[in-house]
């Protein structure tokens, strides 16, 4: 999902423009809306960018295009063999596994919506996921449902499921048209229509604000993965240290795999390359 987000997700997509000259940078007489079918009717002028015209939704609006590419093309057997799963069963796994994460991650993604104001989302990547689950639930048949249960401890717990069978038929389909139209709106720069579209599925109803309630109260810690040392003994006996989870236990984990003088080296080796990335830097100081 990482890579196809950032390679084909940010790395695609063309902003029709037209230049000082008059110009374009794509022919008008062949080239059509993904949406409408119909001539372009809109474009980027000279000066405009995007993120000068989406202004404060360009990130999230851009990070669910990304998003949408991943899904979309997770199931190409291509992509799959480039990212070392050619065997179809493994290939099947992946793909309905890439497919509920991204559910699951728009469930999740309510922690940071704040509710206050009219309601406002605090992350372009939560916004983006929120946005993405909405479009799976419009497209019905079953793909994606939640369910409120209770948990083990008794407290209320959500189940986020998918149907596997319906990537295919369903999801795919759903998303596919879903990122053309985002696609459009971004490459014609129609601010005023993209703008209404998305915000319609980035809108946490009463419904989603209960889900909400409970994706707050199940809220866990950010989990910390600190790498083990090996350690050796006098006698020459090597054994593997392990560390609990938690910011001081990163920080002894550190002190535990680099003596005095290997600090000494690192604190060297790091003025050393601020030394030789300062003259590209735009900034009044002096290094003494």
């Amino acid at each position: 999902q990482v890579g196809l987000h950032e390679l084909l997700g940010h790395g695609s997509g063309k902003l029709f423009k037209q230049d000082s000259d008059g110009k374009f940078n794509f022919d008008r007489s062949s080239v059509v809306d993904l949406v409408t079918g119909k001539p372009v009717a809109s474009w980027y002028k000279v000066g405009e960018t995007w993120d000068g015209k989406f202004s404060n939704l360009a990130s999230a609006f851009e990070e669910c295009r990304a998003e949408c590419v991943g899904v979309y093309l997770c199931d190409v057997p291509e992509v799959l063999a480039v990212f070392g799963h050619p065997d179809k069963a493994e290939a099947d796994e992946v793909i309905y596994v890439n497919w509920l994460c991204m559910a699951r991650a728009g469930v999740a993604s309510l922690e940071m919506y704040s509710p206050e104001n009219g309601g406002t989302w605090r992350q372009a990547h939560s916004q983006a996921a929120f946005v993405m689950l909405r479009v799976m639930l419009e497209a019905g048949q079953g793909l994606v449902t939640i369910d409120e249960i209770t948990g083990e401890d008794g407290k209320p717990d959500l189940t986020v499921r998918l149907d596997r069978s319906k990537i295919s038929s369903v999801a795919k389909p759903t998303i596919g048209e879903f990122l053309n139209r985002l696609q459009s709106f971004k490459s014609t720069c129609s601010v005023e229509a993209g703008r209404a579209f998305f915000e319609s599925y980035s809108t946490v109803d009463a419904y989603f604000q209960r889900l909400r309630d409970i994706v707050i109260a199940r809220r866990k810690p950010r989990r910390v993965f600190i790498q083990a040392n090996l350690s050796m003994d006098s006698a020459g006996s090597v054994s593997i240290v392990e560390y609990s989870d938690g910011p001081a236990e990163m920080i002894r984990s550190f002190r535990d795999r680099f003596s005095d003088e290997d600090w000494g080296r690192i604190e060297e080796a790091l003025w050393q390359q601020w030394e030789r990335d300062l003259p590209l830097m735009k900034l009044d100081l002096a290094v003494s």
